[in-house]
């Protein structure tokens, strides 16, 4: 399934994040939380990528929502975790960006 986001908000993707969900989504819930900690370690100080991937996560719940609900219950945890984060985290123009961007 492709991430529509771009046809669809004209949001342009700067990560490869939804093909990187999208290829672990095969491995089953421990590639997908191993896949979320690697991508939050190295990319949470930067408010584009960290942006892009709670926007990632969030679209991953819904498309797991009724055909894999365990999945999108582990997406919902890493989606809350990395939403927390940013909100508690980003500040200034980087807070703004990521509002803006997730709204």
């Amino acid at each position: 399934m492709a991430w529509a986001i771009e046809e669809m908000t004209g949001y342009k993707p700067k990560t490869t994040f939804w093909d990187d969900f999208s290829i672990v989504d095969r491995f089953g819930i421990d590639a997908v939380k191993d896949t979320f900690k690697r991508a939050f370690e190295e990319w949470k100080e930067n408010a584009e990528y960290l942006t892009e991937l709670v926007m990632v996560l969030n679209w991953k719940i819904w498309q797991f929502y009724e055909k894999q609900p365990a999945l999108a219950e582990i997406y919902n945890a890493l989606w809350m975790k990395a939403d927390a984060y940013a909100c508690q985290n980003l500040k200034g123009d980087d807070l703004a960006y990521f509002y803006r961007t997730t709204d």
